[in-house]
């Protein structure tokens, strides 16, 4: 999906088909056999690369064409989506991305402290002379976000963040935390966008990632840990700021 459908970065009804175009390409790489899950799948992601923000209303009538899925399957994706809280209904009026509060702010930082900072601290144990492939995924995202920011592409800045999050969480090889990590990277996604400029948010934690990957390649878990902790702690600050100075 491209990391430049972001919504409200040019017209809005530009942006939407832009955003639209690009679960359609999606979908063409999927197998036929798609359900809900996969539907599902698809607009997970897009609210965790930034393409639909808290407030969007999302159309049964635009996104059964573009998936090419039956209205049935696509209420069903609504509903797994629902109830992971990435959308809510609304009784006469539809199906919206939901916008987010403070509550919620400490409540997924917390929930990131405790599964990265536990991935970190526990290669020690689990994976002490972690081979250097395991950690290329996390330097191609700090590239990829570096490379962006000096294209002044911010939203995409963020999107590599996201990933940077979901390989390091990857390194617990566990099937469950990845299930987890997709949901609270969309939820964390949504509150991002409180921050009115994407590069007062990401630009501090590019050089922050690559400090971290750096640490992990030289098996100072410990060290790791305790940075990512602070690290979580300065994020979940800004952003609270930044809600309560709206």
């Amino acid at each position: 999906m491209s990391d430049d459908a972001e919504m409200g970065t040019g017209g809005a009804g530009d942006t939407r088909q832009a955003w639209l175009r690009s679960v359609a390409a999606d979908v063409a790489r999927l197998d036929r056999s798609s359900s809900a899950e996969r539907a599902a799948d698809i607009l997970r992601r897009s609210i965790t690369e930034g393409a639909l923000p808290p407030g969007a209303q999302l159309s049964e009538m635009e996104l059964t064409e573009v998936l090419e899925v039956s209205r049935n399957t696509l209420r069903e994706a609504f509903r797994l989506l629902t109830h992971e809280g990435l959308l809510v209904y609304k009784l006469h009026r539809g199906v919206f991305v939901p916008e987010l509060d403070e509550r919620d702010v400490i409540d997924l930082y917390r929930l990131r402290r405790v599964l990265e900072v536990d991935v970190i601290r526990g290669l020690a144990e689990r994976d002490p002379e972690l081979p250097a492939d395991r950690l290329e995924p996390l330097q191609a995202d700090v590239e990829a976000a570096a490379a962006a920011a000096l294209a002044d592409r911010w939203p995409t800045v963020g999107t590599a963040n996201m990933r940077f999050h979901e390989h390091l969480i990857g390194l617990a090889d566990s099937a469950r935390m990845d299930a987890v990590t997709g949901r609270l990277l969309a939820e964390l996604r949504l509150v991002f966008h409180v921050i009115a400029t994407p590069r007062e948010l990401h630009e501090p934690y590019i050089a922050r990632n690559r400090s971290l990957v750096e640490l992990l390649e030289a098996r100072k878990y410990e060290a790791a840990a305790a940075d990512l902790h602070q690290y979580l702690l300065d994020s979940e600050q800004g952003i609270l700021d930044a809600f309560r100075a709206r």
